[in-house]
């Protein structure tokens, strides 16, 4: 069993929906309670798409005290902020921008133009507003390769180390992304990662039991401070 992670398998899909809110809402007001602010950075994906229009709607949404919400992103897609493929604009479009968040506690990554001195930009920014430190959550997702923000299987920006963030060509997609590395992930307050239904099983089965394969997210979180897997019945059915 992978060291670095711990799980939690509410049941199915709604059900699963709804326990990633609840934990969301609590990692929120801890956060506000012992900082008066919360940095989250928000992850990109059908998942966490359902999971923000939950968020944004009642009951979620009288919860959480929106005007000390800051939004990061852990990746973005090389574009424009309003380009369909954005995360930043899925993020907005999906319940965030219909939520009283301050304009000036939105920070997109601005993946356009040159990546490189754009993300040791976005790096100076989480360094200056968070204060020298680390969010209060990052948010992930797996792919089917077992990646996870924009760290691909095989790229440069897996052995990055000295930095917060990265520009990384993924030759998967044949496409520059910025991402956030393990270093800034590893170093979050709480780390999460969605996974769900039955196309994750087999991947979920060798990241967790066989930690040899050396994918992207068996290097999230770490065994004195693992990240929280949230799975669904259908992603979690070989475990049983």
């Amino acid at each position: 069993m992978l060291d670095c992670a711990q799980l939690l398998i509410p049941g199915d899909l709604e059900t699963t929906y709804r326990a990633g809110c609840r934990h969301f809402v609590d990692v929120c007001k801890e956060a506000i309670f012992r900082r008066g602010a919360f940095f989250v950075a928000l992850s990109g994906g059908s998942t966490p798409k359902a999971l923000y229009t939950l968020l944004t709607k009642p009951p979620y949404r009288e919860q959480i005290e929106w005007g000390k919400v800051w939004l990061f992103w852990s990746d973005e897609r090389s574009g424009p902020p309003t380009d369909p493929e954005s995360n930043y604009n899925m993020a907005l479009l999906s319940g965030f921008s219909k939520v009283a968040i301050p304009e000036g506690q939105i920070h997109r990554m601005e993946a356009t133009g040159d990546l490189p001195k754009n993300a040791l930009a976005y790096e100076e920014k989480i360094r200056s507003l968070l204060y020298g430190q680390p969010f209060d959550l990052v948010m992930l997702g797996m792919g089917e390769d077992g990646h996870v923000a924009s760290l691909f299987p095989g790229t440069e920006a897996l052995l990055v180390k000295d930095h917060l963030v990265a520009a990384n060509f993924v030759p998967q997609k044949n496409s520059m992304r910025m991402t956030l590395t393990f270093s800034c992930i590893n170093e979050a307050r709480v780390i999460v990662v969605y996974i769900l239904g039955d196309s994750k099983k087999e991947r979920v089965y060798d990241a967790l039991m066989h930690p040899e394969k050396d994918y992207p997210i068996q290097h999230v979180g770490t065994p004195s401070h693992p990240a929280l897997w949230i799975l669904d019945e259908k992603a979690a059915a070989l475990l049983k």
